[in-house]
């Protein structure tokens, strides 16, 4: 989901880019520079160091293309005895980048961490978004921002820290705050409650904005792109410099029509039974005991 407001930042950025500025600054690999996306829930959220959304990206320097791929944050990563989701925390943008690299099997030249606020408000900015929702379903443990430590009066089951949210099937818009809800869902019962239901949801969202950013109403307004832009610049940490982000933006402007967005295969993954092996958390490993099936699909994906 927030990568939506990076999409945002680079096309803002590209209305100013010099269309003959070289790409030679920029770090890439095989005419391809890598992004990896992060999403946290930031300051007043249970966790707010954890990366709740986690998205490869992969823009052609050769040709007009982008390629976005979601990968579940329960993923298992041995090497650092943690879900990947917390990499991040332990060790910033470095130990994001190397244990994403274990899994895509490509290097990660740079990174970017958004917020929960930068993303609510970029939605709302463009007057929310239209999502068609696939299923209905019911999220009775959404937890409440602020509410982490609360002890509810000595309820013994903390229900004071949750709301229950729902979402109706069939085609509705979403304001900042619903979209927010709707992405990150994590408890709903049914076949909406796994982590890979979630990530889908997550790429619903992504492009419903990009519809959004694509539209006249947004390119026309430069009240909106200043707003989107002050939203983005608040909310956003980055390795990428001004000029870095100035060329990709041509590039993604240029690759809009041919864009992949996608979620890593549940057939790639394998859900193991809850053991001390994996520190008694529910968690997503590889099919084959490595990763050399997720790299192969990766790279099927540049083609």
């Amino acid at each position: 989901m927030f990568l939506s407001a990076i999409i945002i930042s680079l096309l803002v950025l590209g209305f100013k880019i010099n269309q003959y500025l070289s790409p030679v600054n920029v770090h890439s690999s095989a005419g391809r520079v890598n992004i990896l996306i992060l999403g946290i829930g930031g300051k007043g959220h249970a966790g707010g160091d954890l990366t709740d959304t986690m998205i490869f990206v992969s823009v052609s320097l050769n040709r007009p293309s982008v390629v976005f791929v979601s990968l579940p944050r329960d993923i298992w990563i041995p090497s650092i005895r943690a879900k990947i989701n917390s990499a991040y925390y332990w060790g910033g943008f470095a130990l994001a980048k190397s244990t994403t690299e274990e899994v895509v099997g490509q290097p990660i030249d740079y990174a970017l961490v958004m917020d929960f606020s930068g993303f609510t408000k970029i939605i709302d900015v463009l007057g929310g978004v239209q999502v068609n929702i696939e299923r209905s379903f019911v999220d009775e443990e959404y937890p409440i921002a602020g509410k982490e430590n609360d002890t509810c009066g000595g309820d013994p089951q903390l229900r004071c820290r949750y709301e229950t949210v729902s979402f109706a099937k069939g085609l509705t818009v979403m304001d900042g705050e619903t979209a927010l809800k709707f992405a990150r869902s994590r408890y709903a019962k049914g076949d909406e409650g796994t982590d890979l239901a979630r990530a889908a949801r997550q790429e619903k969202i992504i492009q419903a904005v990009k519809n959004k950013l694509l539209s006249k109403d947004f390119f026309l307004s430069p009240k909106k792109i200043i707003a989107v832009w002050q939203a983005v610049r608040e909310s956003v940490q980055t390795d990428l410099g001004n000029n870095a982000l100035a060329i990709l933006a041509g590039r993604i402007l240029m690759g809009r029509n041919n864009i992949v967005q996608t979620t890593l295969p549940e057939e790639l993954l394998v859900n193991p039974p809850i053991s001390p092996t994996y520190d008694n958390q529910y968690v997503f490993v590889p099919q084959n005991g490595n990763w050399d099936k997720v790299h192969e699909w990766i790279s099927s994906l540049f083609n």
